[in-house]
């Protein structure tokens, strides 16, 4: 391999990889979990008993930073040093990977989050509403899911 091919700087591109990732999709699921959180115990004061049934849109806003951590893991683990062969494409690889599950995570945190405290407090008062918010909310969490697939095939790629 040329020293073009493996510039002193490629490693940078894989660990920012690894830190978009674990930090945006952190960040989506604090929001999610926060926001999710003021719609529970707003509405946990008129009525407790629904409190374990709405507790659903706070787990769900936790297995966004679940896709975060495996992907960043997985490119935490690739990442060499340039003299061991990590090639500037497989940097850009990697904060592709990165930023395409954190952001996607991000979005999905905060989806979660607003349906969540939305859902919460329009079941308190009416429980029909409880299987509509469900499925909103898993069709808020699978644009978490599409950024970890789409960045799961791009760290296989280098």
């Amino acid at each position: 391999m040329s020293e073009t091919e493996t510039p002193v700087y490629g490693p940078f591109f894989g660990v920012m990889g690894s830190a978009a990732a674990m930090v945006f999709s952190a960040l989506g699921a604090a929001y999610g979990t926060a926001k999710s959180g003021t719609g529970i115990a707003a509405m946990s004061v008129m009525r407790p008993e629904l409190i374990m049934k709405s507790i659903i849109p706070v787990v769900m806003a936790g297995i966004i930073a679940i896709y975060g951590l495996v992907v960043a893991v997985l490119i935490a683990n690739n990442i060499k040093s340039p003299s061991d062969g990590y090639r500037l494409y497989t940097g850009f690889l990697h904060l592709g990977a990165g930023l395409s599950v954190g952001l996607s995570g991000l979005a999905a945190g905060f989806a979660i989050g607003i349906v969540g405290d939305a859902g919460v407090r329009g079941t308190a008062q009416q429980p029909r509403l409880f299987v509509g918010m469900i499925l909103i909310l898993i069709f808020a969490e699978v644009l978490g899911l599409y950024g970890l697939i789409v960045s799961l095939i791009l760290t296989t790629r280098g």
